[in-house]
């Protein structure tokens, strides 16, 4: 497990005046630092000292979000009034359900 592809952000936090590195798939870790580049790598270092724990300890490692499959398809339950007017709209727009809601997702 590399602790590396894990997916990372940086930002300004005003209430803090400094960077905050944050790690999508360890909501509860995050560092701060006066530049972006040291909080990304003081997050990463923990990142790695927690990620050897849990693999000492015999816990589950979260997977990196960048090494999982995703097959593109995920289900939505939605009103049928809705259900209605998006295939109406797809419809006079001469374009698939799925292809409508696709592109209204990707706003």
């Amino acid at each position: 497990m590399r602790d590396d592809h894990y997916t990372y952000r940086v930002s300004w936090s005003p209430d803090d005046r400094e960077y905050v590195a944050t790690v999508v798939e360890f909501r509860s870790l995050s560092w701060l630092a006066p530049d972006p580049a040291a909080a990304l790598l003081g997050l990463r270092a923990l990142v790695a000292e927690v990620v050897d724990d849990l693999l000492a300890s015999g816990e589950p490692v979260p997977e990196p979000l960048a090494e999982r499959q995703f097959s593109g398809e995920f289900r939505l339950r939605i009103p049928p009034a809705l259900h209605r007017a998006l295939a109406i709209e797809a419809t006079e727009q001469g374009v698939s359900l799925n292809r409508l809601v696709s592109a209204k997702v990707a706003i």
